[in-house]
């Protein structure tokens, strides 16, 4: 089993989020959003402390009801050009739909595994919804995950788009 990436300090999010698949926690540097983060379901929530926090919340929750609509917010620049090359090809795919890590992989250049570890370095779940990057044979990994909670969460995104 591959265990999800260490647990966070909770301290450190300006906001973290009760959503219907567990805990969601949106860290910023200032006005700027820097990470979202899927966190275990017992997470306690954490209301927004910023202007900024709450007008992200409202994004994430309008999008979590109506997935077809909205908008990201400014993301900050984080990854290598590699990685951003597979964040903007995951955030062509339409909502409601899934590509293969290998398609993504014939797309951008490289190998379905390295677009599954770019996959796993993305700093902003469901502005660029990895969730829909999945396994040729099934449903894959999530979030460096291949069980347990987080898998839950992609499972409930994609039934959430009507993707499955």
């Amino acid at each position: 089993m591959v265990m999800p990436p260490s647990s966070p300090n909770l301290s450190s999010f300006s906001a973290i989020l009760q959503l219907p698949f567990g805990g969601f926690g949106l860290r910023f540097a200032g006005d700027q959003l820097i990470e979202l983060r899927f966190l275990p379901p017992e997470a306690a929530p954490l209301p927004p402390d910023t202007p900024h926090a709450r007008q992200v919340t409202a994004q994430i929750l309008a999008w979590l009801a109506a997935p077809h609509t909205g908008a990201a917010p400014p993301l900050a620049e984080r990854g290598t050009p590699f990685q951003r090359a597979v964040w903007n090809a995951i955030r062509a795919i339409p909502c409601g739909q899934t590509r293969t890590y290998g398609e993504l992989a014939r797309l951008i250049g490289g190998s379905p595994r390295a677009v599954g570890q770019a996959c796993g370095a993305n700093p902003f779940p469901l502005f660029t919804p990895c969730h829909r990057v999945v396994s040729r044979q099934g449903l894959g990994g999530f979030a460096n995950a291949s069980d347990g909670y987080l898998l839950s969460a992609k499972r409930w995104l994609l039934h959430n788009e009507g993707a499955i």
